[in-house]
């Protein structure tokens, strides 16, 4: 039991001894970690800060918000990144080494994840170039809605009939995006078929009229109503106007059903495809 007490002693004398002769060296380690720690605090708080910087300056310069948070997420995790990096070498870590290996960690990363970076960087390029914006209603290689958000890696759309789609940004930049929403006028085309034996001048007065008397339809801009093809059972009109995005339905379904009205109180009527078979009777020949 006492050799048990005296080596409890002796080994805090030791720890005693070996303490007073590192002091300097803890003192310094100390002051480095402390050091370390107040620049991690102060490298966070110069990240938000910052970041929330850049979002009020593009706010107030009416930049979008979605490019707004974007540049300012970037900007903060920049910042937190080189802060990790100068605590590290405060506390004697050589951060070239560090780097070197965070960059032999991104190559490998980055060769796992192709399609993901593919993605960040459509992403990038998304928000740079803005060829849609979150509202703005689209078709993005065949798949149509509203723009809900856009993402680093994807962007969302809303549909008509109220389903969520995420489309991967490298999809949206290698097809074709149409962007209904960004002008404020759009051009309504119909087609509207008559029977042959209909007379053309009175088919293009019936549908002007319709024309003329809708309030909503930009008349300044041009109305085009002629005949555009002598298809196999039908003389084909088509009719074009310009309204507002808004607009475009209602214009596009109420023109529609009075062109309809139209012609049926006109006695003009709207054919069907048909066919004519002619049967020809072959006479039997006499059996040899």
């Amino acid at each position: 039991m006492k050799n048990e007490n005296f080596d409890v002693v002796d080994s805090i004398n030791n720890a005693g001894s070996w303490l007073v002769k590192n002091e300097d060296l803890l003192i310094h380690y100390a002051v480095n970690i402390v050091a370390a720690i107040v620049i991690l605090i102060v490298g966070s708080i110069v990240a938000k800060i910052v970041s929330g910087t850049v979002i009020r300056l593009m706010k107030a310069r009416g930049v979008d918000i979605t490019v707004a948070n974007f540049l300012a997420a970037l900007v903060r995790y920049g910042i937190i990144a080189f802060t990790i990096i100068a605590a590290l070498g405060r506390i004697g870590v050589q951060t070239a080494s560090v780097i070197a290996v965070l960059g032999a960690a991104g190559l490998a990363v980055g060769l796992a994840l192709q399609g993901s970076l593919s993605n960040f960087a459509a992403g990038v390029l998304l928000v740079l170039f803005r060829p849609f914006r979150a509202g703005e209603f689209v078709d993005l290689g065949g798949v149509s809605g509203t723009v809900r958000d856009v993402q680093i890696f994807s962007t969302t759309l809303l549909t008509s009939d109220n389903k969520t789609i995420v489309v991967p940004n490298g999809k949206i930049i290698a097809g074709n995006i149409i962007n209904y929403s960004r002008e404020p006028n759009r051009r309504v085309d119909i087609v509207v078929g008559v029977a042959y034996d209909a007379d053309i001048d009175v088919v293009k007065k019936v549908l002007g009229d319709i024309v003329a008397n809708d309030k909503r339809i930009k008349h300044d801009n041009g109305v085009t109503i002629r005949l555009n093809e002598m298809a196999p059972s039908s003389l084909n009109f088509v009719v074009r106007v310009w309204t507002t995005n808004a607009e475009y339905w209602p214009v596009y379904f109420d023109l529609m059903e009075n062109f309809k009205r139209a012609l049926d109180a006109n006695s003009i009527n709207i054919p069907f495809p048909q066919m004519d078979i002619h049967v020809h009777q072959v006479a039997k020949q006499a059996d040899q």
